[in-house]
């Protein structure tokens, strides 16, 4: 058993209850945080269905991105903090402060509870929203390197990250502390769902694709991250040395269109397809370029091939619906 505590910020969340799920199986005790402990039972359900028998080692913290409430008791005693907890709202907001607030002051408010404990290390969840929208994609290749403008005309959600992301670096650019962080970039998240916990890019690409409401091709390709290697970057970037002020783009090799799911989907797993729209194909140079070979060769991370995380997460809507 691992004495050392990791917490993990907003727990019901669709990559949040996996890292907990690995955090647990590698033998850490793990706090968490919910707006409601009513919903602590949704995290339970999800890691026993992940394998978990034992959720002693789990304790529940009520605290809120916009309040100051709880945040020292559910860092205190902890080694890490990995904050994963960040406002999304599928449609666009009538004011883009509904999510850039919460975003920033969530992120600062992690930060600041994380300093006055004496946590080692905070693990900030950005988003590949941080990176790629300021640079135009045709011939380019996507890193660390790359930032998003936030000044630019972007949607709330790109501009909450980026600023959240930024104001974090700055927190430990300027704060007098021993304090450590490294920040992951995910692109879209995938792979299976435990307990019925999913996101808004499985609800709406893999879900819409497969009861055939998502009729056309979108107008842009994304990249792919199964939640497990999203998780397990976390972990590996939580304990690495060398990972302590750097970001890491967390990405499989390649990107994907809609149609590209579609059409996985009717070949691995035709039987599924009867709602599947006929789509057109995207351009081949219409493809965005990322590269994940920091994550690889810094922190010896290797994620599953795209195909894998979006079958999985088909495969878990079967089960799902069976």
């Amino acid at each position: 058993m691992n004495n050392q505590t990791v917490l993990v910020t907003g727990g019901t969340g669709f990559l949040a209850v996996n890292i907990i799920l690995q955090l647990l199986q590698k033998g850490f005790k793990v706090n968490t945080t919910l707006r409601s402990l009513n919903r602590k039972e949704e995290i339970i359900n999800a890691l026993r269905e992940g394998g978990i028998t034992d959720v002693e080692r789990l304790s529940f913290f009520e605290a809120d991105l916009l309040s100051d409430k709880g945040w020292d008791e559910a860092t205190q005693g902890c080694t890490y903090v990995l904050h994963v907890a960040s406002p999304f709202i599928a449609e666009e907001p009538g004011d883009e402060n509904d999510l850039i607030i919460p975003a920033r002051d969530g992120a600062l408010r992690a930060l600041k509870a994380a300093r006055r404990a004496g946590v080692k290390r905070v693990v900030l969840t950005s988003s590949f929203a941080a990176i790629g929208y300021s640079t135009a994609a045709k011939g380019h290749i996507f890193t660390e390197e790359d930032w998003t403008d936030e000044k630019a005309p972007v949607r709330a959600y790109i501009k909450s990250k980026t600023i959240a992301e930024k104001a974090a670096w700055n927190f430990i650019k300027t704060g007098n502390s021993d304090l450590e962080l490294t920040v992951i970039n995910p692109v879209g998240i995938f792979g299976p769902i435990i307990g019925g916990i999913s996101s808004a890019s499985l609800d709406t690409i893999i879900k819409g694709i497969l009861d055939g409401t998502v009729r056309e091709n979108a107008p842009f390709t994304f990249g792919v991250v199964d939640v497990r290697d999203a998780a397990d970057i976390h972990i590996k970037a939580m304990l690495h040395p060398d990972a302590a002020g750097q970001r890491f783009l967390a990405t499989s090799a390649g990107s994907m269109s809609f149609y590209d799911v579609a059409a996985l989907i009717k070949k691995e797993r035709s039987q599924l397809a009867g709602n599947i729209a006929s789509m057109q194909p995207t351009p081949i140079e219409d493809y965005i370029v990322m590269s994940n070979k920091k994550a690889v060769e810094t922190l010896n991370w290797h994620p599953y091939d795209k195909e894998v995380a979006i079958l999985a997460s088909v495969d878990s809507y079967n089960l799902i619906n069976a």
